[in-house]
């Protein structure tokens, strides 16, 4: 079934409005919806609310009012067919008169899928798969993964020197990255869940893991994570502080950690360990996405990025797919993806 222009644009716009809310929706999906009248003019849009709060679609249909009758409801996200804390959104488009739904992505979740037959059951006309790789590579990303594996999706995050290293032979790092680059990060801070540590960290550079905007705390802190086996962190370490909520895991198991995540709601992990827990983590395969921040400095010693990840041999060597290199201000930053990674989400 073809789409029309406006749709095509609404989709867009319900693309963006997903971005909005990255981080901020967990454990549900970051969805975006658009509703057109009868004649295809905008008449509602908006994008999930935090956990416990309306879906997009309620969102927009609210904003549209009476005006959603006979018009079309544009969502990233195949609307839900189950009640959880929310009621299920294919009844609400259906019992608001939508005369046609046009989405993105199935739903891969058991619970909630199954919308799209509820609508048409109703009357409704479906159209489905109208720009599914943008809505699937975007902000559904992290959320469709760990529907599909049971785990957060996991970005991995290091600044380094063009030669690899994280700091110099006096394990000085302070600062590696340039400023751009570090404002750049506490941009990617802000679109998760959770940040995660190990002790060794906390004891080498004290971190506050906190995101920032132009030197103020922003509004939205994702929960801090400490991985102390050997209950090392002091008490008046400042991950410990009151600027947002940490929890302190008493393993060292990558998998054993984001189980635990998982079942708190995290579903998109940024790791910000340094490289030993960065090898555990690669050599367990937990490692979904990597962002490099590289500097245009040469240290020819020092700690490397990563750690024993037991790998070997070249031939055992974790491939990557490139998806994007860019310039932030002196540095290069290069965004990854291991070919373990589950591309699935993507298709």
């Amino acid at each position: 079934m073809e789409v029309t222009e406006s749709e095509q644009a609404a989709m867009h716009r319900a693309l963006a409005l997903a971005e909005t809310v990255r981080g901020r929706t967990s454990p549900n999906p970051a969805v975006g919806a658009v509703i057109l009248d009868a004649d295809g003019a905008l008449v509602g849009e908006g994008a999930t609310a935090p956990a416990g709060g309306p879906h997009a679609e309620i969102v927009a249909l609210t904003a549209a009012g009476a005006a959603a009758r006979g018009g079309t409801a544009v969502v990233t996200l195949e609307p839900c067919a189950h009640t959880g804390r929310t009621g299920p959104c294919a009844e609400a488009l259906a019992e608001a008169g939508v005369a046609r739904v046009v989405y993105a992505v199935e739903d891969p979740n058991p619970v909630a899928s199954g919308g799209g037959q509820v609508l048409a059951d109703a009357g409704v006309a479906v159209v489905s798969g109208v720009e599914a790789h943008a809505a699937a590579s975007g902000a559904l990303r992290p959320w469709l993964h760990a529907v599909r594996t049971g785990r957060p999706f996991v970005t991995w995050k290091f600044a380094a020197t063009l030669d690899g290293r994280v700091a110099a032979a006096d394990l000085t790092s302070r600062w590696i990255s340039s400023a751009a680059s570090r404002a750049d990060a506490h941009r990617l801070r802000d679109s998760v869940d959770a940040i995660l540590v190990g002790s060794g960290t906390v004891l080498a550079d004290d971190p506050q893991l906190t995101v920032r905007e132009a030197d103020r705390l922003a509004d939205h802190q994702p929960l801090r994570v400490v991985l102390d086996r050997r209950h090392r962190v002091p008490g008046d370490a400042r991950v410990l502080d009151a600027t947002a909520e940490t929890l302190v895991l008493d393993t060292a198991a990558p998998q054993f950690a984001l189980k635990a995540l998982y079942d708190r709601g995290v579903r998109h992990l940024l790791l910000e360990g340094g490289p030993t827990l960065a090898g555990a983590f690669v050599e367990a395969r937990c490692v979904d996405e990597v962002v490099a921040y590289l500097a245009p400095m040469l240290l020819g010693a020092g700690p490397a990025a990563l750690h024993d990840a037991g790998i070997g041999t070249l031939t055992e060597a974790a491939l990557l797919d490139v998806e994007s290199v860019s310039r932030v201000g002196a540095d290069v930053k290069v965004v990854a993806r291991p070919r373990w990674a589950d591309h699935a989400v993507e298709e």
